[in-house]
């Protein structure tokens, strides 16, 4: 509020005059601005240093070679060149030698996450039928009555107003299950595969942290004894689930999926599966808490899940970042990009562009015409989209028409982590 205006009194001196004005500071350089992305605290909260790298451009250089986007049609288009690839083994080959010594970041770099063209075409025709929208959709009774079994539990554990924690009890919980039961992995290990890819899942943020990285190792290696067993019974005892398909495949036709890429496409279909899912969930309630509408219209509106999902994925996405190198000449928005060059895609700074949305920092789930980019786009969207909606759009309308006094009992804290980023605890209150 600003202060009430005044007059002075007729017989008291005049006020000074006010000092001239300053010429305001520059603001940090791009440099300085994505170097703090790396901090604690700018991993903590990441929109301040996004804006200041804007103030420079939607595409800016960090450096000779060096790209930062953070346009929402600027991203996008990258998104779609196929003259930017992402980084694939052959590109770490020529930007880290020795990364092939940490088995977390080969199991990525195995899978199609990490791949180009033909090989992505390849791995993703392996799964693309498990994952279409028809598909999808006929799980929603399966998700629903997990969702409900969920919230026995957290009615159960938060009887006479105990704490809950809500990702670890219901976030992560729901969708570490679904992505299991599709997959073939047995209910009773689900909690296990969920802290164990959350470890192994830390690579993503690359060669940063040396001591997350090694445990990252240690992870997936139980990983992958876990799995190797899982499809040799498989073999001898097959299912119907994605396992049985994917130990098939390998066997017969080991061209089409070799063993690391089978360990590969496992480890993704499980982190990518539950992970980004679990942070969707949280975010949502989170920021639901925090006004006073949504829970509401949750309860009540049927078709406003689907418009509330579509904000948090534009406001308080997952998938902050994505790269691309140029594997030829193209241009972004005008800037040239000679081969070789590097871009770091800020999904999370697109999706809050004023230039593609009024007020982009207010969460608003009544936008229309609203197209996040944290599925990503063009021949890298993400397989697990659609799963990944439905989950979310069945499962905060059932939680706040189970607890429609649900309230935080303190902050909730995200991980230390910026790539894909989302809470690590928030706890909650089921009962008045």
């Amino acid at each position: 509020m600003s202060p009430p205006a005044t007059t002075a009194p007729a017989d008291l001196p005049a006020p000074p005059a006010p000092p001239p004005p300053r010429t305001p500071s520059p603001g940090p350089s791009v440099t300085e601005a994505f170097a703090a992305l790396g901090t604690a605290a700018g991993r903590q909260d990441p929109y301040p240093h996004y804006e200041a790298i804007r103030a420079h451009g939607p595409v800016a250089e960090l450096r000779p070679g060096r790209l930062v986007l953070t346009g929402y049609e600027d991203c996008d288009r990258a998104l779609r060149d196929t003259r930017l690839l992402v980084q694939d083994a052959a590109g770490y080959d020529a930007l880290s030698p020795g990364w092939r010594s940490h088995s977390s970041l080969r199991a990525f770099t195995s899978s199609m996450l990490y791949s180009n063209p033909p090989d992505h075409t390849r791995l993703r025709s392996v799964v693309n039928f498990a994952f279409t929208p028809p598909r999808i959709r006929e799980l929603h009774a399966v998700i629903a009555e997990m969702t409900d079994k969920l919230l026995d539990r957290m009615a159960r554990l938060g009887a006479g107003g105990a704490p809950v924690d809500l990702i670890a009890e219901f976030a992560s919980r729901l969708p570490v299950a679904v992505i299991s039961t599709m997959i073939g992995f047995a209910e009773e290990d689900q909690v296990w595969f969920r802290d164990m890819a959350s470890t192994v899942a830390v690579s993503t943020d690359g060669f940063g942290d040396p001591a997350a990285l090694e445990r990252a190792d240690r992870a997936m290696d139980e990983m992958t004894a876990y799995f190797t067993e899982l499809i040799a019974r498989r073999r001898r005892e097959p299912r119907d689930d994605l396992v049985t398909l994917l130990a098939d495949t390998h066997r017969e036709h080991p061209d089409t999926l070799d063993r690391d890429e089978l360990m590969g496409t496992l480890m993704v279909l499980l982190t990518a599966g539950f992970e980004t899912t679990s942070f969707l969930i949280g975010h949502g309630v989170m920021l639901a808490l925090e006004r006073a509408a949504p829970a509401a219209r949750l309860r009540t509106e049927t078709d406003f899940a689907a418009r509330y999902v579509e904000e948090i994925l534009r406001y308080e996405p997952p998938v902050h970042v994505t790269s691309r190198w140029a594997a030829a000449d193209t241009e972004v928005a005008g800037v040239p990009v000679p081969a070789g060059s590097r871009l770091t895609l800020v999904l999370a700074a697109a999706n809050r562009d004023p230039r593609r949305y009024a007020d982009p920092d207010r969460f608003d789930p009544d936008r229309t015409a609203s197209r996040p980019l944290s599925f990503g786009a063009g021949g890298h969207f993400c397989l697990g989209a659609p799963l990944a909606r439905l989950e979310a759009g069945i499962a905060l309308p059932r939680l706040f028409a189970r607890f429609p006094h649900l309230t935080a009992t303190s902050a909730p804290v995200y991980r230390d982590r910026w790539v894909v980023r989302g809470l690590d605890t928030f706890p909650v209150a089921v009962a008045p």
